[in-house]
């Protein structure tokens, strides 16, 4: 008697259940593939750059990156005045101003000791005032790649922690497809080129950049 009991309330409770789904089939769905039936997928941030940084990252980089030396000259200290010719800013009209950059020249300075490391370089057939510094890492500032890039755009991620890690993967390419197999500890007193792009800092003479590519010459 007792397990007949239990048998009838077994066949109660699942009649209760496929009644609440207002129809006959339960489906069980497997974690991870739950965006075959909602049409939302995990956001990955790292594979969202893998699959962009060699096929259209570092061909728009290279073919929109200005001369540093006369990119400096022609604004005459005054950056913000070539942002329609050159620059782009962060959220259309407004926001961070970043350039797209190329140069070379010679390591100066190279710097480990800080997280926040960085070469400076004195640019070639450049005399001006500015300090051109390039990232090293390990902590990346900025986010003047992702900035730059016309087919990466805020408005196609859900908040402020998608955008935001879509730098911070973009930044651990750079360290790691880079700047670490151009040995910077090794670099010092030697020329290099570089591709990159720099966010414009109000009242400072630095120019900060995060290279995309860096090689010696």
């Amino acid at each position: 008697m007792k397990k007949r009991m239990i048998a009838l309330g077994l066949v109660a409770a699942l009649t209760a259940a496929v009644m609440l789904t207002g129809c006959g089939i339960v489906k069980v769905v497997k974690i991870g593939e739950e965006g075959k039936y909602t049409g939302e997928t995990t956001f990955n941030a790292g594979d969202d750059v893998a699959a962009i940084w060699e096929s259209s990252a570092l061909p728009e980089l290279n073919e929109t990156a200005v001369d540093l030396k006369d990119l400096l000259t022609e604004s005459k200290g005054n950056l913000a005045t070539l942002a329609d010719k050159y620059g782009k800013y962060s959220m259309g009209n407004s926001g961070e101003l970043s350039y797209v950059v190329k140069g070379t020249g010679k390591v100066e300075e190279v710097n480990t000791e800080s997280q926040a490391g960085y070469m400076a370089v004195a640019l070639d057939g450049y005399t001006g005032p500015e300090t051109i510094k390039i990232q090293i890492g390990p902590v990346y500032k900025g986010s003047s790649i992702r900035d730059t890039l016309s087919f990466i755009k805020f408005g196609d991620y859900k908040n402020q922690e998608e955008w935001a890690a879509v730098s911070q993967s973009i930044n651990q390419v750079v360290a790691k497809d880079v700047v670490e197999p151009a040995k910077p500890d090794s670099l010092m007193d030697k020329n290099v080129s570089f591709i990159g792009a720099f966010t414009v800092s109000a009242g400072n003479t630095d120019v900060l950049i995060t290279p995309a590519t860096l090689e010696v010459k």
